[in-house]
């Protein structure tokens, strides 16, 4: 057998990673409904004919998949359960390039049809509200972003490099985060050249499953449990993130099982591995969590931001981002997705060295705010 991806222009919305497969749409439904009849119900198609699909994938994967007794409902072997989520893994790690890629086949007919279009390159630590701001943009500003998932001191350096106009990634303000994030972000991001806009806040924290949820209330805790940890990858925020916790607990990296080992690298794939049992514990935001029946404990929340090139900032494209982020739909957007709300002043310009936690002003200002140059959002 071989793999053979394809793809077709339909009519309705499929967003996310779906890679829509037979064989794996009927496994989860009889995982999930208990029964061969509840599945094919929920699938819309009859008993014979999920029965008989079953039986044909069985002869030529050569393993059983269902299995039943006496008076017993029919059940996914083990075999079928741990193909079901390897699968899933392996199609959520490809969650952001799945993403990515059906946007830009998207985009290919609207480009086509209207050379008004206008397109925006973004690289940005993986965020699950950003993917909902790409379609937000496209159905409201007529803007397509072309977004690249990749850790924030790498989609800093493409900025710098001037491979994108915009770049995505996350801080908490907390000053005590100045060792870690400091050493990372510092030499990125320059008061006179760099421009911040505001995106979004997000609460970060821990993924444990149900089991776990009673004695796991702090990061501490995963170390004296013995919980095996899934991490996110070098020069990700959130891999900061930990390191920035391990330091302000006075925790030894190689004190808690998995952290250099088991590397995932967004946050659905990390709430996955937990879910599925591959580790136990991990880092990422309240959405990611939910979407899997995972428990989420807060830790930390966190400013999301969009820089830009001093002498980007009135280019066409990243005005009218600035004017979407302004407008109350992406309000409402934000107010509505677990664990995130909006800034005070989304798609405002801020002052590097008021904003980031480790700047300090050469002159004093000790009582110093962020200082926003508002956007008029757009008229309805």
């Amino acid at each position: 057998m071989h793999l053979h991806l394809r793809y077709a222009f339909e009519p309705g919305e499929q967003r996310g990673a779906e890679l829509g497969n037979p064989l794996f749409e009927l496994l989860a439904a009889v995982m999930e409904h208990g029964s061969i009849r509840h599945a094919a119900q929920a699938l819309g198609t009859s008993y014979r004919h999920a029965w008989g699909a079953l039986r044909k994938w069985e002869e030529t994967l050569g393993e059983p998949l269902i299995t039943w007794s006496q008076g017993q409902k029919a059940r996914p072997t083990q075999f079928a359960q741990r193909l079901v989520w390897a699968e899933r893994r392996a199609r959520t790690r490809m969650q952001p390039h799945i993403e990515a890629l059906r946007s830009d086949l998207a985009h290919v007919l609207s480009e086509a049809r209207d050379e008004r279009h206008q397109i925006l390159s973004l690289r940005a630590s993986h965020d699950l509200a950003l993917p909902v701001l790409q379609q937000h943009v496209a159905e409201s500003a007529d803007l397509h972003l072309d977004i690249g998932f990749q850790g924030s001191v790498d989609a800093l350096r493409a900025l710098n490099d001037r491979q994108c106009l915009v770049a995505g990634f996350h801080v908490p303000p907390l000053l005590g985060a100045a060792p870690v994030f400091a050493k990372a972000l510092k030499p990125l991001l320059k008061p006179k050249v760099h421009k911040l806009i505001a995106c979004a806040q997000r609460m970060q924290g821990l993924m444990v499953r149900k089991e776990h949820a009673v004695s796991v209330r702090t990061f501490p805790d995963v170390f004296r449990e013995g919980l095996r940890f899934v991490n996110r990858q070098p020069g990700s925020s959130t891999r900061m993130l930990v390191e920035h916790l391990l330091h302000e607990h006075s925790l030894a990296p190689q004190a808690l099982h998995g952290v250099t080992e088991h590397v995932e690298h967004t946050h659905v794939a990390v709430g996955l591995c937990v879910a599925s049992g591959v580790a136990d514990a991990g880092i990422g935001v309240e959405a990611a969590a939910l979407q899997f029946g995972l428990q989420f404990i807060p830790l930390v929340e966190e400013n999301y931001f969009l820089a830009c090139l001093d002498s980007s900032i009135d280019h066409p494209a990243v005005r009218r981002l600035r004017e979407v982020l302004a407008g109350p739909g992406w309000r409402a957007i934000l107010a509505n997705l677990p664990g995130y709300q909006p800034p005070a002043s989304p798609g405002g310009l801020l002052v590097i060295e008021d904003t980031l936690p480790w700047w300090r002003r050469r002159r004093a200002k000790s009582k110093a705010r962020a200082e926003y140059a508002p956007v008029v959002p757009p008229e309805i």
